[in-house]
């Protein structure tokens, strides 16, 4: 499960800019995850609620974005995505030439703290 390693390096990174802040309690940390990164959102839930045990995280809540996998025919300039299948095929004009312009995130966008 590298969602934990993943969580591990989550909190150490808002911990290490909250010292800077002077940051003393964390209320809230915000992540967004591309459906392509291949974190599961639940995994890092659970890794977040077993990893949040010092004073600074303690009441903290994780929020976690989405984001779906969104391609770009470089044939046809259209945008869609792929089946459940992941067939990377533009579904306007059949064009397997595509590119990948989300689905891929995985970053911290923002931490609520006082």
């Amino acid at each position: 499960m590298h969602e934990m390693s993943l969580m591990e390096n989550v909190l150490g990174a808002v911990r290490k800019n909250a010292a800077q802040m002077n940051i003393n309690k964390v209320q809230r940390i915000k992540l967004v995850v591309g459906k392509l990164s291949m974190a599961m959102p639940d995994s890092l839930r659970f890794a977040f609620e077993a990893l949040k045990q010092d004073a600074l995280f303690k009441e903290a809540v994780l929020d976690i974005e989405e984001k779906p996998i969104i391609c770009r025919c470089s044939s046809c300039e259209y945008d869609f995505q792929p089946d459940e299948e992941y067939n990377f095929i533009c579904s306007r004009c059949d064009s397997g030439l595509i590119e990948i312009v989300s689905g891929r995130e995985l970053y911290i966008d923002c931490y609520e703290g006082e």
